[in-house]
């Protein structure tokens, strides 16, 4: 019976998610650490924002998780270490990721031509005529496809994407960067070539092994309560109003938008980046190759300018660092990570291997990927990690 219960023991161990808590002395200093916490309440007090969630893992381990202020100012409702979030367009790299799977199984290559999956896209064309090239799956993933249009869902997403098709391309493939729903056109060509809705396709290949399970496009009703209310600063930036956004809009009538419509929690983004971290692997379950994640964590728009922070370059679905300066002047090069409308940040560090994530939720930063909310965070993080070294 003795040696059962030890067996019993031993597995279930062996099962437990790669982040946890830690206890390790050797890790950042626990009171570096709750300067973060520090930060971002003055930044409360101070109305940028209601409420925070911070979160640092280093070495697979979270070393630091803290929520402070409101999730609903009107309610008085505190922020939650599982407050869910509006991501906004942290959804890119999960939808990036589900398009590197069906490339390890051998059923699309990111040089493929979008045309091959989805034929409107054959006649797409610049003002002055025909593309130099065909637009590929590579393109809309590093935003060089010259796609233009809102990235909000219109009706079904077969139906956005065949407006897509119908927009004049802003520029050749492959010679410029600009954002765009290229993601979206992506989580059309994933139903198609998966056989499976493209919100199922993410559950059950991604989130459902990661234990991602606050990560949803429809959220249910207990979690329904725990979402933050998105605010803006008033007229004269003395206070916070809220702000009613289609993409907080539950009742929009939207379908699941692969370029910003998740809803997560500041641990479940932790997983997903700590398995992209960990080469594609979650505890013993392999979530997609390490040659993927080389490709998407790597550079692949050349020398172009792109990202919204100077010095950065972009991977398949993944802002990449180059050259640390500005609000990225504490990470180390190849830090790769993505924003979301609102203020959450998510950015993973190689060289220390350690993960940021920021849960945010307002508008009107002009530049939220450069806020002085992210620079304050990182910056307190990365001392914290480099003080042990």
């Amino acid at each position: 019976m003795l040696r059962i219960l030890f067996i019993l023991v031993l597995l279930t161990i062996s099962s437990l998610p790669v982040i946890s808590h830690a206890a390790d002395p050797k890790l950042p200093n626990t009171a570096a650490l709750k300067k973060i916490g520090q930060q971002m309440h003055a930044f409360v007090e101070g109305q940028q924002v209601s409420g925070v969630v911070t979160l640092v893992a280093h070495q697979g381990k979270v070393v630091h998780l803290k929520a402070v202020g409101l999730a609903d100012m009107a309610q008085q409702r505190p922020m939650q270490t599982d407050s869910l979030f509006c991501i906004a367009s942290m959804t890119k790299p999960m939808t990036a990721t589900a398009v590197m799977i069906l490339c390890d199984e051998g059923k699309l290559s990111v040089d493929d031509p979008v045309s091959k999956y989805l034929p409107d896209f054959a006649d797409i064309e610049l003002r002055s005529g025909p593309p130099a090239r065909p637009l590929t799956i590579g393109d809309l993933m590093t935003h060089t496809s010259g796609v233009s249009g809102n990235q909000q869902n219109q009706g079904t997403l077969e139906a956005t994407v065949e407006q897509f098709s119908k927009r004049t391309l802003k520029f050749q493939p492959g010679t410029q960067w600009a954002y765009s729903p290229g993601l979206s056109i992506c989580g059309r060509i994933i139903e198609i070539v998966s056989g499976q809705p493209y919100e199922k396709f993410l559950q059950q290949r991604i989130f459902d092994p990661l234990q991602m399970t606050d990560t949803t496009f429809s959220p249910n009703a207990e979690q329904q309560t725990r979402i933050v209310t998105l605010y803006k600063p008033s007229k004269n930036k003395s206070a916070l109003v809220t702000e009613p956004n289609w993409w907080c809009n539950l009742k929009a009538g939207r379908s699941p938008n692969p370029s910003g419509g998740l809803f997560s929690t500041a641990k479940d983004v932790a997983r997903f980046y700590q398995m992209v971290l960990d080469g594609g692997r979650y505890g013993d379950v392999r979530i997609v190759s390490e040659k993927s994640v080389r490709e998407m964590t790597t550079v692949q728009t050349g020398e172009l300018e792109a990202g919204f922070t100077p010095g950065c370059g972009w991977g398949y679905g993944w802002g990449v660092v180059r050259t640390p300066q500005g609000v990225t002047r504490m990470l180390s090069p190849g830090t790769f990570g993505h924003g979301g409308a609102f203020g959450t940040q998510g950015w993973a560090d190689p060289a220390r291997q350690t993960i940021y994530v920021l849960m945010i939720q307002r508008t009107g930063f002009g530049n939220g990927d450069a806020s002085d909310i992210r620079a304050g965070f990182q910056d307190l993080a990365v001392k914290a990690v480099d003080g042990n070294k």
